[in-house]
Order: C-alpha cells, then sequence, then structure tokens
C-alpha cells in the first residue's frame, strides 16, 4: 500500500511535509536559516557585550532575537533533515516531544517579546513620568523573563499533544512525528493561540503605536520655527531636544517595522489556520503550504537587516563586531541615550517636553 503522507509538527503543524519540494526545501530554507541564525546572534553578542547597548527596548530586542533563533534552529533544521531523508523523523519519541516544544516556546515568546517592547515605547513617550520608573533596563529584563517563563509554561501541552508512531513496510519501519488523536481535535488549541498570541499583540500594538504617532507628530517644531516661540524654542536645550525627538522617532519607525513585518509574514498561516476550521477536506494546496513555511522562516530571519538598515547604533554596532573591537567598544554613537540623560539632568530649569523627553530611551 502506498506510504501515508508524513506530518512533521513543526511551527506549521497544519502543514505537510516540505519534501514534496525538495529542490525548494533543500536551499531556500538553509539559506533564510542560516542568514537568521547569523543576524540574530550577532544582535544577541553586540548587546550582551556592549555596555553602551544594554537598554530597555534592547533588551526585548535581545529576547526577541533568541526566541527567533529558536525558531529558526527547532523548525528550520528538522524541515531540512525531513526533506534529505525521504519523510523520515530521525530525532526519535524525545526528539518529536523536545523539538515541537520548543518550535511552540520560540514563537510564542517572539510574539510576547514585541507586545513587550511595544508597550514599553507606548510608557516612554505616552507616559513619560511612569517611564521613569518602569522604563529601565533591570525591568525589562524581568519582563523578559516573565515573557519566557509564561511561554514555556503555556506550550507544555505540546508534550501531551504529539507523538511519534511507526508503520511497518516490507523495506522497513517508518517514524513519523505527528498528533497524538485527530488534527479536528486541536482547533481550539490553535484558536487559542491565534487570539492571545497574534490578534491580541496586533491590536494591542495598533493601538499603542496610533498613540505614539499622535504624540509624536504632535511634538515640539524645529528650534526657531516662526510659527512656535516662547521658552522651549528659545531655550539653549532646544535643538538638543529636537535631535532628541527625531530619533525618538526613528527607533520607534524601527520597531514599528517589525510589528508590520511579523503582522504580514504570520498571515498567511494564521489565516490558514482559521480558514481550514471550517472547511473539510481543509485546504491544503502544497506550494501554498510551503510559502507560509517560508513565511515564517523569514519573519526570524529578518529583523536583524531592519535594525542594520534603520538604527545608526546596530550598524556601528555590527561593524564594530565583524572589525572584532568588542573588547574595546566606540563610545556610543549620536543615537544614544545618556548624553540627552546628561544634559537634562543637568538642567534646573525644565520644562514640561524636557520630562515628556526623558523618558524615551532612543535606540
Amino acid at each position: 500500500p502506498p506510504r501515508e503522507r508524513s506530518r512533521q509538527l513543526s511551527s506549521t503543524s497544519l502543514i505537510p511535509d516540505a519534501s514534496e519540494f525538495p529542490a525548494v526545501t533543500l536551499t531556500l530554507v538553509p539559506l533564510v536559516c542560516a542568514v537568521g541564525v547569523a543576524g540574530n546572534a550577532m544582535v544577541v553578542l553586540v548587546v550582551v557585550r556592549s555596555r553602551h547597548m544594554v537598554t530597555s527596548t534592547n533588551c526585548y530586542l535581545v529576547s526577541l532575537a533568541t526566541a527567533d533563533l529558536l525558531v529558526l534552529l527547532a523548525a528550520g533544521v528538522p524541515t531540512v533533515t525531513e526533506a534529505a531523508s525521504a519523510r523520515v523523523w530521525i530525532f526519535g519519541h524525545a526528539g518529536c516531544l523536545g523539538i515541537t516544544y520548543l518550535q511552540y516556546v520560540g514563537i510564542n515568546a517572539s510574539t510576547g517579546s514585541i507586545a513587550a517592547f511595544t508597550v514599553e515605547r507606548y510608557l516612554a513617550i505616552c507616559r513619560p513620568l511612569s517611564a521613569q520608573a518602569l522604563c529601565t533596563a533591570a525591568r525589562a529584563k524581568r519582563v523578559a523573563a516573565l515573557v519566557w517563563l509564561g511561554t514555556g509554561a503555556y506550550c507544555v501541552l505540546w508534550l501531551f499533544l504529539v507523538d511519534t508512531r511507526e508503520t511497518a513496510y516490507a523495506d522497513g519501519v517508518q517514524v513519523q512525528c505527528g498528533y497524538r488523536v485527530s488534527r479536528s481535535l486541536y482547533l481550539p488549541v490553535y484558536f487559542l493561540d491565534f487570539a492571545l498570541f497574534y490578534a491580541l499583540p496586533l491590536g494591542t500594538a495598533t493601538v499603542c503605536y496610533a498613540l505614539i504617532a499622535r504624540v509624536l507628530f504632535a511634538g515640539p517644531l524645529p528650534p526657531g520655527d516662526p510659527g512656535r516661540s516662547g521658552s522651549v524654542q528659545d531655550s539653549p536645550l532646544a535643538p538638543m531636544r529636537f535631535l532628541f525627538s527625531c530619533l525618538t522617532w526613528q527607533v520607534t519607525k524601527m520597531l514599528a517595522v517589525v510589528v508590520v513585518l511579523f503582522a504580514l509574514l504570520w498571515l498567511p498561516y494564521r489565516a490558514l489556520v482559521v480558514v481550514n476550521s471550517f472547511l473539510s477536506p481543509p485546504y491544503l494546496n502544497l506550494g501554498f503550504l510551503l510559502f507560509c513555511r517560508l513565511c515564517i522562516y523569514v519573519n526570524s530571519a529578518i529583523n536583524p537587516i531592519v535594525y542594520a538598515l534603520m538604527s545608526q547604533r546596530f550598524r556601528e554596532a555590527f561593524h564594530g563586531l565583524f572589525q572584532c573591537h568588542l573588547a574595546q567598544p566606540k563610545p556610543p554613537p549620536q543615537e544614544a541615550s545618556p548624553v540627552y540623560d546628561r544634559v537634562i539632568r543637568d538642567s534646573k530649569q525644565l520644562t514640561i517636553i524636557d520630562i515628556h523627553h526623558r523618558g524615551v530611551d532612543p535606540g
């Protein structure tokens, strides 16, 4: 009898094995994963080993990079080995449970990290007085740890939902990793994932960034602008405040791009899960399914590229990493925040705009 099509349970659990397209799987997937692993590892290294890079925002970006590394390694590597080994699961029973668990931990921790830095950015810009106590690197580390602990506990249920199965054939035994029971029984879990780790974070991000944009677009005009006068523009700190506001807007745009890419690249798979819950039989076009899988890998690989393109601080840090200067890190570029914090602390006559911008960590 023909062999049953193997279904590797990964971050795209409704997707059949990628070995239907071995050429694509063995070329594009390793390429995307290699770029993503290298880029995310660089993000972690430049923040951990450079003191001036340890900010509240960057702590969340390290958490996100670590989660993306986990997704690329726990999902990408099994995908390639599956395609290379003719749909045979080679990691055993413990590997089936452990890899599935790690995939979902990485996926959900990345979403939690995005939600965390979105709320942090909202507090820093829209609630600057509260941000003085809440938006610190130490607190960001604690929040990131809670994100990982929470997602780790939530994903334990997958240890009881998957299993290996063996099918005997004349030429041997085929081992597969897949659902323990009927796929239809997993739909509540997928809907819960959709709500907690896609719809809710994106809804929160939409509201937060709308409020952030309102505050930033209503911010102070450039110094000397004829349409605005008074102590704010006449103050010797006005040029510094305006530059700080511009840099804050640049970093906020970078983080918003990360959120938009997350929304777009996860949309095909999330939409597929929702649509297939109402279809019988489910829609399983192999080309589209592979596209969904690749979108997820690209999402985990693209963030370091965004940082390099949109952040001067990360560009210089990456350059320093390649030049082997991490042992003697360069002073922070103009984008860094300590300069502005020192200027503000030295001023005895702060306007409300001064206070407003103190809570913002520009990078």
